[in-house]
């Protein structure tokens, strides 16, 4: 039996493939299926089944492109409800991928279909669980999605169902199985997750607060509501992508990868309501950007910054990239539901700027000059870091408005007077600059490095607070 855990980074996501004997399984894939089928090619082997553990939220999954290209069939956990050709197993239920095996463990909680996959090799060896949302590396699956979706469903019930699914189905499991989970740090699916990607049961048990014997249920339930933060705006959106169906990968890449003259792009921007997003760095964006776009950049937390920032996953959009990026940012754009790429501004930024085109910047200052600022002028200042990041140090009289909030909280930006942004290192900090350059401010400055680099000057700033706030 061969298991290969594949990590994406960018969205702190595990899809894993398993093969035995010329049968492959590929579990939770995500958006573009041509690399699990690329594997399976490379091992000649077959892929007989697509396993889910659940409805997902913070992706797309690329199960019903899989099945549609190799034929495989999609299996999701018991009282899942596809709105496609699904098996829907049984509690307890083995499927055979070769000579290994595959048994389905109902495990509800985050969600409650969610389910647990355990390995068992040709020797009947039971090698690992494929836990999905419901353990991860020192934490457990947030139990406040569903409730988006299915409103009967309240964080507490959820919470309730997960204790007792860690307690009968995953503990009295073997101490030496590999806990491979769906997603690591990073991902807006737990609170604390660690950056590793695996681990024994056996030490998670020593280790993860959810698992701690000495808990009670309403303990248990406490401790996992505690400090859960409001969820991402596109997620129960992708949710319903995933149960409904969704358009092919290779329908939206033939409509987004279409090269726009200037011309072109900028009537399509004027008789449309689509968002011009720039994916460019934060330190090109600044320097000369389209009036009106939004710049989230393709090398950071992209997908989920689009999705927390663009609250509908059908907005039509239109790209400013790097030129040879497009291809890129338009599939991570589709692992999480936005679909509606028009185009792209063919030769980048350069093009419009060659065009004699409107351009528009952003003020950045340096760590330095920002010192020099805070001791001569007291500006106010905006810390957009999450309120968990801004509560361990911050700096004296800082206002923290979150990156994710900032559309609730525009009132609050002075117009009269000047103001600074910073953010951790720069990338969310320019991520205000833009909506708020786009709302009409112009009176403010953005702290390249932010707090990486405000931290080596003297600003003076809070002492550290108890960790137990980062939850």
């Amino acid at each position: 039996m061969k298991l290969e855990q594949i990590y994406t980074g960018c969205i702190a996501h595990a899809a894993y493939y398993l093969e035995s004997n010329g049968e492959a399984a590929i579990f939770d894939p995500l958006r573009e299926v041509q690399p699990y089928i690329n594997r399976a090619e490379k091992d000649k082997a077959k892929i007989k089944y697509v396993f889910e553990t659940h409805f997902h939220a913070d992706f797309v999954s690329g199960h019903l492109d899989l099945m549609k290209k190799t034929g495989a069939k999609i299996v999701f956990g018991p009282t899942a409800k596809p709105a496609y050709e699904a098996i829907v197993a049984k509690d307890n239920e083995v499927f055979k991928v070769g000579k290994a095996s595959v048994k389905v463990i109902h495990t509800p909680g985050h969600t409650m279909e969610s389910t647990t996959y355990l390995l068992i090799d040709e020797h009947g060896k039971e090698h690992g669980i494929i836990t999905g949302d419901t353990l991860f590396i020192g934490d457990v699956g947030r139990p406040d999605l569903a409730q988006h979706v299915v409103a009967e469903l309240t964080q507490e019930k959820l919470a309730g169902h997960l204790f007792e699914s860690l307690r009968n189905k995953i503990m009295p499991l073997s101490d030496d199985l590999v806990v491979y989970p769906n997603h690591g740090a990073g991902s807006a699916c737990g609170k604390m997750m660690s950056k590793e990607t695996t681990d024994t049961l056996g030490h998670q048990k020593k280790v993860n607060y959810a698992l701690n014997p000495s808990l009670s249920k309403d303990e248990f339930v406490k401790q996992l509501l505690n400090g859960l933060t409001t969820p991402p705006i596109y997620f129960p959106q992708n949710v319903l992508m995933n149960i409904k169906g969704y358009e092919s990968l290779d329908t939206i890449m033939q409509r987004g990868k279409r090269p726009m003259a200037v011309p072109e792009f900028e009537a399509i921007a004027n008789e449309t309501r689509a968002v011009i997003l720039d994916t460019r760095a934060a330190s090109d964006f600044a320097k000369a950007f389209i009036p009106n776009s939004i710049n989230i950049g393709i090398d950071g937390n992209f997908a989920q910054w689009v999705g927390e920032m663009i609250p509908d996953v059908k907005q039509e959009i239109l790209l400013v990239t790097d030129p040879g990026r497009e291809e890129e940012c338009i599939i991570r754009l589709s692992r999480v539901g936005y679909d509606n790429t028009l185009g792209y501004m063919d030769g980048g930024f350069e093009a419009w700027k060659k065009a004699g085109k409107e351009t528009e910047s952003a003020r950045r200052i340096t760590a330095a000059e920002f010192a020099t600022l805070y001791e001569t002028e007291k500006p106010v200042l905006f810390d957009i870091r999450k309120k968990s990041e801004y509560d361990v140090e911050h700096l004296v009289d800082a206002i923290n408005i979150p990156l994710n909030q900032i559309n609730n909280h525009l009132a609050e930006f002075p117009r009269d007077k000047p103001f600074v942004l910073h953010c951790a290192g720069g990338y969310r900090s320019m991520i205000a600059a833009s909506i708020l350059k786009q709302r009409g401010w112009d009176n403010f400055s953005d702290v390249a490095g932010g707090f990486s680099e405000i931290i080596k000057t003297n600003v003076p700033r809070t002492d550290y607070v108890c960790p137990t706030t980062m939850l």
